[in-house]
């Protein structure tokens, strides 16, 4: 199958502290990544550059077999983004929100409503968005991220701060995507109970440093030969880390 993202031993260094370290991940076309680590761990950071957001201090990247910066903006064109918290404007609805993204990327005035429709805030559309609840504002976030439909989808640890229904219905939400739309996600969490329900595949990283990259399914096989029930697959990533840290001591 077609990787449509390639990192190759991306790295980030902050004068004496490697936030990212020669980090290679594989991401296949149609599935969805889990990118899993402990908070701090550099998720983000990659995220960031594989977004142009941070220039890398080493390493490549490409996206749908175009070398960044080369194609930056081709490349750009093709991902739709949530990093970190959404942030709008208090006082517009949801709706006017969008319309700012929908006239910035020159789509046609049906793409915002579509987008409302697909994350279920049609409902809410023309409530200002300073009344939204945390949920409703982390699926205006998704929204902004996939009006028009890119191919690829980054979001940021989306579930952050919901509550267990919130949680439901992004994860609901989100996994429904590459199906409707023929896209691809890349998704982070610190939350593997999170990640595996969602995910095809996953990378664990940890300090900077990628440990694991694989299917959910070898991730269980490592689970059953390091001693642990691969039915709790919080265990081997907990062993993982663990295995990781007194490594770095």
């Amino acid at each position: 199958m077609t990787n449509i993202i390639e990192t190759i031993n991306l790295t980030k260094e902050y004068k004496n502290f490697t936030a990212v370290d020669k980090v290679s991940i594989n991401i296949k076309k149609g599935h969805i990544y889990g990118f899993l680590g402990p908070n701090g761990a550099g998720k983000t950071t990659t995220l960031k550059m594989i977004l142009g957001l941070i220039k890398p201090t080493s390493g490549s990247f490409l996206i749908d077999n175009m070398k960044f910066p080369d194609n930056r903006i081709e490349i750009l064109s093709k991902i739709g983004s949530l990093i970190e918290s959404p942030s709008f404007y208090p006082n517009l609805t949801g709706k006017e929100n969008l319309e700012i993204i929908r006239r910035i990327l020159s789509l046609p005035p049906s793409s915002v409503d579509e987008a409302l429709e697909i994350v279920g805030l049609s409902a809410f559309a023309d409530r200002q968005a300073k009344h939204y609840s945390l949920g409703m504002k982390q699926r205006l976030g998704i929204a902004s991220a996939l009006i028009g439909k890119p191919p690829i989808l980054i979001l940021d640890e989306p579930t952050n701060g919901l509550d267990p229904v919130g949680i439901h219905e992004i994860r609901g939400l989100i996994k429904s995507l590459p199906k409707r739309f023929d896209c691809t996600i890349l998704i982070s969490s610190h939350m593997l109970s999170e990640i595996e329900l969602i995910c095809d595949d996953i990378g664990i990283l940890n300090h900077g440093r990628l440990l694991f990259e694989g299917s959910l399914e070898n991730l269980k096989k490592l689970s059953t030969e390091n001693g642990f029930e691969d039915s709790n697959l919080e265990e081997i990533f907990l062993y993982i880390i663990d295995k990781d840290n007194k490594l770095l001591k």
